[in-house]
């Protein structure tokens, strides 16, 4: 097991046109590939955002169809690099709604893991901000950890960040990073967004990646941004502000072993009787 490793956040405005994701993508692949990094992370919906479902219908192909995927397929096997498409909308053969879905591929191009985001987004924001995700997207049921050349590698998207469990259960299974891809209201943001992270970071002792959509979108939805990578102790190694760009960050993965050392809450669980 490697135990360094320098990753690169992709920080974009996704639009309602896939090929213009791919094009914007793409770009940014490339130069976090060409800055030397070997893991490279996309965020929540990178393929399309689109809140009108029957727009998405028109354009959301099977996964095995999708040619965002075909393409990042393609680049990360040119590049030599992991790729970590953070989550696609995906058609699904058997139910009329979508799959939010992360995908993770290696360096041949070839797919190691996918994960359908298990926790949806159903809120209702101050300012009449509303969201019903269950309405279009189909949950996940399976929490997915991937071996790789750094350690175990756990996938989550997003709204999963606010339920902890999922995230202590994947460090006891033998993650090492987790990854949070996202598409965080800038309303959410504001007030969560760092708190979270370095919760999830502190309370597993793992490097937090967490490449997140940013600004104003055509569909009219407002993206926070700020991109973080967060060490195991809880620094924020890394913050991508506003502005769509590449976030690099070094790691040294024997932080992740000094941290669970230092404080080894994993091992503590208790058996509790509820209320």
């Amino acid at each position: 097991m490697t135990s360094t490793l320098k990753v690169g956040l992709i920080q974009f405005t996704a639009t309602p046109s896939i090929e213009r994701n791919i094009a914007l993508t793409e770009a940014l692949i490339r130069e976090a590939a060409a800055a030397g990094a070997e893991l490279v992370t996309l965020p929540e919906v990178s393929n399309l955002m689109q809140r009108r479902r029957s727009l998405a219908r028109e354009v959301v192909s099977l996964e095995e169809h999708d040619s965002a995927l075909l393409a990042w397929r393609d680049l990360a096997a040119e590049l030599d690099i992991w790729l970590h498409v953070g989550s696609m909308v995906v058609r699904l053969p058997d139910d009329e709604r979508f799959a939010n879905r992360g995908l993770l591929i290696d360096a041949d191009g070839a797919l190691r893991a996918r994960y359908d985001k298990i926790h949806m987004f159903d809120v209702d924001l101050e300012g009449g901000e509303s969201y019903r995700e269950s309405s279009g997207f189909r949950s996940g049921d399976r929490a997915v950890l991937v071996d790789t050349p750094w350690g175990g590698y756990g996938m989550t998207i997003c709204y999963d960040l606010r339920f902890p469990y999922l995230y202590r259960m994947l460090a006891q299974a033998g993650a090492r990073i987790l990854s949070v891809p996202s598409a965080f209201t800038r309303q959410t943001g504001e007030a969560h967004w760092h708190t979270l992270l370095r919760a999830r970071a502190i309370e597993t002792g793992c490097f937090v990646l967490a490449p997140a959509q940013t600004g104003d979108h055509e569909d009219g939805r407002k993206t926070y941004g700020h991109s973080l990578v967060v060490a195991p102790w809880g620094e924020i190694l890394a913050d991508g502000g506003e502005a769509p760009g590449v976030v690099l960050a070094d790691l040294d993965l024997q932080q992740v072993d000094s941290a669970r050392s230092k404080v080894p809450s994993l091992s503590h669980d208790r058996p509790i009787t509820p209320p």
